[in-house]
């Protein structure tokens, strides 16, 4: 894998070994980043959560367009320390980049202090329920994550269908779903609604 723009383009990101994590092809996040460049207008000044980070890759990519800062949480200990390798062999330091070892199935306001995050990065493996994810998510909105957030979910296609009515109920808009051979991206909104509750 490698970065496939901005400042770091090119450079290599090295992925946890063994079939626990499921890093995001290079071809996925080009065509994942263009479209959140034209939702977003840049990722300059973004602060960015990637949720079950796995290599890094979509936070690492945020930074190298842009984004100011990254929060990745990973509960797999070998996993957490390759995203720091990472981290380090990319020359992110620790004001640009934190690593928390957590389940982001139960995520603690605690552990992210004062900050608010804007773009969000959600690649569970398959087998979570939307449902769970969603409600994780749902309990940060308004707290560590910003009411405009926008929110990434990628996921297996034949889920998406139950992740836009999981959204849905949850309190987020679909912005869009997208495919990507195998893999489907839908992008979520806090709702207009619930932002006003």
């Amino acid at each position: 894998m490698r970065i496939v723009a901005g400042t770091h383009r090119g450079r290599p990101i090295k992925a946890p070994e063994g079939s626990d994590t499921r890093p995001t092809i290079d071809r996925v996040r080009e065509a994942l980043f263009s479209s959140l460049y034209s939702l977003r207008g840049g990722f300059e000044g973004a602060t960015v959560l990637d949720a079950y980070a796995g290599s890094g890759a979509l936070g690492f990519e945020a930074l190298s367009r842009g984004a100011d800062s990254a929060v990745f949480c990973e509960r797999d200990r070998r996993a957490a320390k390759v995203v720091r390798d990472n981290a380090s062999s990319l020359g992110f330091g620790n004001d640009r980049v934190k690593v928390i070892e957590i389940d982001s199935l139960a995520p603690s306001q605690a552990r992210f202090g004062s900050t608010t995050f804007d773009l969000v990065f959600l690649d569970p493996p398959y087998a979570y329920d939307s449902t769970d994810v969603l409600d994780a998510v749902r309990a940060l909105c308004g707290k560590a994550i910003s009411e405009d957030a926008i929110i990434v979910y990628e996921h297996a296609i034949k889920s998406a269908d139950d992740i836009a009515r999981a959204s849905e109920s949850h309190g987020f808009e679909v912005a869009s779903q997208k495919k990507y051979g195998k893999t489907g991206v839908t992008i979520l909104r806090p709702s207009t609604e619930r932002s006003q509750a």
